[in-house]
């Protein structure tokens, strides 16, 4: 069971989304607060899977709730402002929903989040020590070793693997989520929600910018809580 807090300052909008949440056994609604400082106090308290939040709302409005969150669970925005899309996924969240939203296109979104929880539940970390992965490229199963990857780059439904001693990048029809999960969590960070860095080729960082061996790439706003867990801070 996936365990569900719903953020809205209105009533009736918190009324409706847990309605709508009774269409599904497997999530459960376990708070419903009217702002920021109530869903922290309930993430105190009890393991959230889900958050559900509005955007505009009093005091501090959703992204800067979730932005603010060390450990976040999966998120789905559930908001009446299109406006704070880019911003949203930024944050890497689940779905970005605009009111009214129509009940098979919620349904979606929680399926979609249903997915990835169950693909989190189901991965057990490798207790090998092996130091590379295979993918699918080219027709082909391509050996690649962990040290020869400086970055990786999502596109939707594929990714980029850019090596260090190569100048054209393995494509693969994978997402950025599922190889996340094939890699040594100590080695490899998201630093944006389009990018994967290998720590070892990291050479410099600042406040927007990682820059690698090769090259350079964006580092995210809600992705600032890496920096502290590559430098061994957390």
């Amino acid at each position: 069971m996936m365990r569900c807090l719903i953020l809205d300052d209105e009533p009736l909008a918190l009324d409706l989304l847990e309605d709508n949440l009774k269409h599904i056994n497997t999530i459960q609604v376990v708070a419903r607060c009217r702002n920021a400082g109530e869903a922290i106090l309930a993430m105190q308290n009890q393991q959230i899977d889900l958050i559900m939040s509005d955007i505009y709302m009093p005091g501090i409005n959703g992204l800067q709730f979730i932005r603010s969150l060390t450990h976040k669970p999966m998120v789905i925005f559930v908001t009446a402002y299109e406006k704070f899309a880019v911003e949203g996924f930024e944050l890497d969240v689940v779905d970005y929903l605009v009111k009214p939203v129509p009940l098979d296109r919620f349904l979606k979104a929680c399926h979609k989040a249903l997915d990835l929880y169950e693909l989190r539940r189901s991965y057990v970390p490798q207790q090998t020590t092996k130091n590379y992965f295979f993918l699918h490229a080219d027709y082909n199963l391509v050996k690649i070793n962990f040290d020869q990857v400086e970055y990786i780059e999502g596109l939707k439904d594929y990714i980029k693997v850019h090596l260090i001693n190569q100048q054209k990048p393995v494509l693969s029809r994978i997402s950025l989520k599922a190889i996340e999960l094939q890699l040594p969590a100590d080695q490899f960070f998201r630093v944006h929600k389009s990018y994967l860095v290998n720590l070892d080729h990291v050479s410099q960082m600042r406040r927007a910018r990682i820059k690698l061996i090769n090259t350079e790439i964006p580092l995210s706003d809600g992705y600032r809580d890496v920096i502290n867990r590559m430098i061994g801070k957390v």
